[in-house]
């Protein structure tokens, strides 16, 4: 019986020394979302703010920001991406951006690419009806916050139909999504 406690005890303090002695297997890289021109909560340039003269706080040229992502979880097929600004409208919330149907072979868009429709992904509907990128119009003396968010899915990039709202992507997305990542931008009117 002697002998049996002791190779046991033996075991126990080899197990104990390569646990030390070997180094814990590396943790894997998160899923990222970033920007290669604004570092996260930065503030967005005039030129991404929306362009529509009709309202006096959109000053810009309507120019999406540069994305990139990474590390996207097993089993992504296609990609989503939404733009919020939750205080916009009062604190109701204005969709900017709804976006999907992006292959999971894409790692990201250059600056104004999500501007215009592009083969590379299906149009949504924002809360402006549009199908793309429209950027902030933040009243004077207002900082908005741009909360983008990138949804790995497990669906087809052709699955879904264009012209989707955030809702209504949400209710499709439901049992489908793999993971996400965010970047939060903000954006101030230019005369504040």
């Amino acid at each position: 019986m002697t002998s049996v406690v002791a190779h046991l005890l033996r075991a126990a303090v080899l197990v104990a020394a390569l646990s030390v002695i070997a180094p814990p297997a590396p943790a894997a890289e998160p899923f990222k979302l970033t920007s290669p021109a604004y570092a996260d909560n930065a503030v967005l340039a005039s030129k991404n703010a929306g362009d529509n003269k009709a309202n006096p706080n959109c000053v810009g040229q309507n120019v999406s920001p540069p994305l990139a992502w990474s590390n996207p979880p097993a089993g992504t097929k296609s990609y989503a991406l939404v733009m919020v600004d939750p205080e916009g409208r009062g604190g109701l919330g204005v969709v900017h951006m709804v976006i999907y149907g992006i292959p999971a072979t894409v790692t990201g868009f250059a600056e104004g690419a999500l501007s215009k429709p592009s083969d590379e992904f299906v149009g949504g509907k924002s809360t402006m009806g549009k199908p793309t990128y429209f950027g902030p119009c933040t009243p004077v003396g207002d900082y908005h916050h741009y909360t983008l968010t990138l949804i790995a899915t497990d669906l087809d990039p052709k699955a879904l139909q264009p012209g989707l709202t955030r809702d209504e992507l949400f209710a499709a997305l439901k049992g489908h999504t793999k993971g996400a990542a965010g970047l939060i931008l903000r954006f101030t009117h230019p005369a504040s």
